[in-house]
């Protein structure tokens, strides 16, 4: 199971959903039409009232760009499987040889 990557939300985006929160839209509402978790909006909205709410630098994170960095990192996890599958090739080579050498026929050597 992968680890999703933590959505990182601009300060600008973060005041316009708390803004439209105190203008008497639920929290409920207004994170399922953002896209957010509806506890990330409360906190924001507790933030806001204890003036201590920060904003990520860069622009806010949509679904699609989140999903396309958990693209990126199962493609990077298949290549290092891809990278270190040499190592184990001794181990699965002696297992192949003794699996084969208990099942062939010994020859006795006249003598």
């Amino acid at each position: 199971m992968t680890k999703m990557a933590r959505a990182r939300y601009t300060l600008e985006f973060k005041q316009e959903a708390v803004r439209l929160v105190e203008a008497g839209q639920s929290i409920a509402a207004t994170a399922r039409t953002l896209g957010v978790v509806d506890q990330t909006l409360f906190n924001w909205v507790k933030a806001k009232r204890q003036g201590k709410l920060t904003g990520a630098e860069g622009k806010a994170v949509s679904a699609r760009a989140n999903g396309d960095q958990s693209l990126a990192r199962g493609k990077r996890t298949a290549e290092d499987g891809a990278r270190h599958l040499g190592k184990g090739d001794g181990v699965l080579h002696r297992c192949a040889l003794a699996k084969y050498a208990a099942a062939q026929p010994r020859i006795q050597h006249p003598g």
